[in-house]
């Protein structure tokens, strides 16, 4: 028989036993720890990328568009249709502030409006990234166009205005994989679709990203 669940149904910081951490490599802007842990009864080896987490930016027009930018992506070898977004690795930085930067650098416009939208974990089984999406609305472009950063992958950022619609549509048959276009366009959907939903504020607490550096689980920046 299946075993069941009585308790809340939300996720809950709660180490297992932790015997022994090794850092195997340090890279620019993360690492990876070899961590031996006990759990139910067994003693188990994992190896965890240990990640500074990210911030992303669904960004929703008055016509219900949504903006999108094609950006290169060398593990894939793939120009991937994305959400604004950035790693969080200015030290001490206000995650809301680097999603504000971030939607200037790669879009060239503000938001007068901010929501949280929605908080993941992009890969548990094996890396400490966490992820926080914003909702963007009231949306005007900066005069001077975006903020070049002259990082490689940011040169050319062309972007595109989709219906919110066409965009679940690009998502549902496969046309968009970036992890942050995709949740932020169906949780965008899912918000607009429920009557009653509301969401966050922009500065609502972020539990996990709070319990990870206690864990040791953000890198230092």
């Amino acid at each position: 028989m299946s075993e069941r669940w009585i308790g809340p149904v939300a996720d809950s910081l709660d180490p297992v036993e932790l015997l022994s951490r090794e850092t195997v490599h340090v890279g620019g802007k993360w690492r990876v720890d070899v961590e031996t842990i006990k759990i139910a009864g067994q003693r188990v080896t994992r190896d965890i990328l240990i990640h500074p987490g990210a911030v992303a930016v669904l960004v929703l027009n008055e016509c219900d568009e949504v903006l999108l930018i094609r950006q290169y992506r060398q593990p894939l070898g793939m120009f991937l249709f994305e959400t604004p977004a950035g790693l969080l690795d200015v030290p001490d930085e206000n995650p809301l502030a680097a999603a504000q930067r971030e939607l200037a650098e790669e879009a060239g416009v503000v938001a007068a409006r901010w929501d949280t939208l929605v908080d993941f974990y992009n890969s548990p089984g094996g890396s400490s990234e966490a992820i926080r999406i914003y909702l963007a609305r009231e949306i005007s472009e900066i005069p001077a166009g975006r903020m070049v950063t002259g990082e490689a992958e940011e040169v050319n950022l062309p972007l595109v205005w989709v219906p919110l619609p066409k965009a679940v549509d690009l998502v549902l048959n496969g046309a968009l994989g970036n992890p942050t276009a995709v949740l932020g366009i169906l949780a965008t959907w899912a918000w607009k679709s429920i009557a009653g939903c509301e969401l966050r504020g922009s500065n609502a607490p972020w539990t996990a990203r709070e319990g990870l550096n206690n864990l040791g689980r953000l890198p230092a920046v």
